[in-house]
């Protein structure tokens, strides 16, 4: 017996058979739409970039732990891109000299990342990029927090689905060594335990805490601070405030789009000043979607122009888990409309020049591969969820008819060749 090797795909990895690619780009279509809609443009790069991007700049967890690295036959050490954002970041400041700043970028990248596949997350996944580069204002984070409202929007989201929570890292720094009194050196440690927050229990967070070196009244006082929501502001320096954008939106119109939240710090090692994550607010989902924050000299691997960016990614996992809890995900299509069935062999090049002039008028068409009786491609046509049917005979053809069928209640009519688009419409609308 030969020996098969497996059918299943690597570990944290998917195959997406025809029904679930349909869900995908329904999906997807509305993004792009949307995207479009507030004048972001396409691009794309390479799935293998330099690792020392990453290892730079994404921070300790991607780099150490979750990296699909290669050396190639060069000696060159190349990664599999982990995310997009230190890529596009090589991209802008390559091509400084012919942009007009600001620019509005999207993409939809396959990115890999060494995980524990679980609910939410898999090794290997695509995901929507969102970026503005060139730009310090305020008026940035509003459109980033506007283009979220729209995206989740256009897939049938509704407000009260999902939840933005915003912080700015430059205003928890201010807190935790003003009011906790956290040192410098401690400030990047207390940073990832504020990341850990809502994922451990108290005893585990506080024993984590000691081993930063904090007291436990500082434990205490950092818990207050991290409950204290927008109450928080009033305790910080006047110019600590002044200097924030997320603080101006939380004072312009757009305040109704974002809630202050000093618990939402982000991961990764290159966001700046604000950060942000949006939550489902389903008790059966209750968890991340997605996030992204404001990086003020990612570029600055690459250029010694400092170039101001906002963005955020959102994976493909979390958003149909998202669109699975709340009843939102579409149903896939059908293979086709209409299906073209000759009665004889003969009839089979009358038949391919009916679907062709179907699918001129906008119509899915397809033609029988192989020759059956005429119930079993009528079973068939059923089974690829096609509404309608068109029977070429040799009597009809001869006379410049075919027979055009729904497949609902089995009615057929007789209609000239130059009228099957139309009658095959009338039965679809």
């Amino acid at each position: 017996m030969p020996e098969y090797l497996p059918t299943a795909p690597y570990r944290g990895t998917r195959d997406f058979l025809p029904a679930e690619m349909s869900v995908r780009t329904q999906v997807f279509d509305h993004l792009y739409e949307a995207l479009e809609r507030f004048g972001y443009l396409r691009y794309d790069g390479p799935i293998l970039e330099s690792a020392e991007i990453y290892e730079r700049k994404s921070g300790q967890e991607i780099a150490d732990q979750q990296l699909y690295t290669l050396t190639d036959r060069g000696g060159r050490r190349l990664a599999l891109r982990p995310e997009m954002t230190p890529s596009v970041a090589r991209m802008i400041a390559g091509n400084a000299g012919s942009l007009n700043f600001p620019v509005r970028w999207y993409s939809h990248p396959n990115c890999h990342r060494y995980e524990r596949p679980q609910r939410g997350r898999v090794r290997e996944h695509w995901q929507i990029n969102a970026d503005i580069f060139g730009s310090d204002s305020a008026n940035c984070e509003i459109e980033m927090f506007e283009l979220i409202h729209a995206l989740l929007g256009s897939v049938g989201a509704t407000e009260d689905m999902f939840l933005v929570r915003a912080n700015d890292r430059n205003l928890l720094g201010s807190a935790l060594t003003d009011l906790v009194g956290v040192s410098a050196e401690q400030l990047g440690q207390v940073f990832g335990l504020v990341d850990r927050w809502e994922k451990y229990d108290k005893d585990k967070l506080a024993e984590q805490a000691a081993e930063i070196g904090l007291a436990d009244k500082q434990f205490e006082r950092l818990g207050d601070v991290l409950s204290a929501g927008t109450a928080l502001l009033d305790e910080l320096p006047a110019p600590v405030k002044e200097a924030s954008n997320l603080v101006k939106v939380l004072e312009s119109e757009a305040a109704s789009l974002v809630r202050f939240d000093p618990m939402i710090v982000r991961g990764l090692a290159y966001y700046t000043s604000t950060v942000f994550e949006v939550f489902d607010t389903s008790p059966e989902n209750n968890r991340a979607l997605f996030g992204g924050g404001r990086y003020s000299d990612l570029a600055g691997m690459f250029t010694s122009q400092q170039i101001q960016g906002i963005g955020f990614g959102m994976g493909d996992v979390t958003l149909m888990d998202f669109l699975d809890t709340h009843g939102l995900t579409p149903k896939p299509r059908s293979e086709v409309d209409v299906v073209v069935i000759p009665v004889a062999g003969e009839l089979a090049g009358p038949a391919r020049q009916v679907a062709a002039e179907l699918r001129k008028a906008g119509l899915r068409s397809s033609t029988p591969l192989e020759l059956r009786k005429l119930g079993k491609e009528l079973s068939r046509a059923d089974r690829a969820g096609a509404r309608a049917v068109v029977i070429v005979g040799q009597e009809d053809w001869d006379a410049g008819n075919v027979t055009v069928r729904s497949l609902a209640d089995r009615e057929q009519q007789t209609v000239a060749l130059g009228g099957a688009a139309a009658a095959v419409r009338a039965l679809l609308d």
